[in-house]
């Protein structure tokens, strides 16, 4: 009858590890930025969104974060950090968020990242954005 009990204990103890370990998420993604400050500011974002571990390489521009998935997300991470005045993958900061940076901070943009949260914000299903970006949301 212990070994009985003992092979449940061990059992449950398995399972309820593994449970916790599944809800655990590590992604890796850029994320533009120049300089220590802004390693700073961008896990400090990405712990504002719920990332419980934050590390930005300043030389590959690429930002590894641990989270719980029952709590956070990829895109909530990307967005805090946009918020904060830099560009992912999945979100553009915006030009008054970039522009509040310092000086030291203010990474290249390229012409996409500067324009893609206005053309977002003006798009909808029935209307198209030139690729020049000359008519935002000119009608079929």
């Amino acid at each position: 009858m212990k070994t009985l009990q003992i092979i449940f204990l061990s059992f449950f103890s398995i399972v309820l590890s593994l449970g916790a370990f599944a809800q655990s998420k590590t992604e890796t993604f850029a994320v533009s930025g120049e300089c220590k400050m802004c390693k700073k500011h961008i896990e400090t974002a990405a712990k504002d969104a719920g990332a419980t571990y934050a590390v930005w390489n300043v030389d590959s521009k690429k930002l590894t974060v641990k989270y719980n998935s029952e709590s956070s997300n990829t895109a909530k991470i990307q967005q805090r950090i946009a918020d904060a005045g830099y560009d992912t993958p999945l979100a553009k900061a915006s030009d008054s968020a970039y522009n509040a940076l310092d000086d030291c901070c203010q990474y290249k943009r390229t012409a996409q990242s500067s324009q893609t949260s206005d053309k977002a914000s003006c798009c909808t299903k029935d209307a198209a954005c030139c690729k020049d970006g000359s008519t935002c949301c000119a009608k079929h």
